[in-house]
């Protein structure tokens, strides 16, 4: 791995690393852990990158449980099940 100084905002030199990977996964939530460890027990250089600590992922942080429209309350359906749950996901 070379190393070699550049300059860091501050003007100051700093030194980074290059690194070389089979595999980068991009997120720790389960999925991504999952696909990470997957590929490093095949023999795969394997890294795993995430925007936040993985404890704060999303898979963590999921309110989970399991919904559906029963009609047993009014007003009830399909639609606004849909609907509640495109609104609870931020509309993705």
């Amino acid at each position: 791995m070379a190393s070699s100084p550049s300059p860091a905002a501050n003007g100051k030199a700093y030194t980074y690393v290059d690194h070389a990977y089979d595999v980068v996964v991009v997120g720790a939530g389960g999925a991504g852990l999952r696909a990470t460890l997957g590929m490093a027990e095949q023999g795969f250089k394997t890294a795993c990158i995430t925007k936040v600590f993985p404890t704060r992922s999303h898979t963590v942080a999921a309110q989970g449980g399991i919904a559906a429209s029963l009609k047993n309350m009014t007003p009830d359906s399909w639609q606004w099940h849909m609907y509640d749950t495109v609104k609870g996901s931020d509309w993705l």
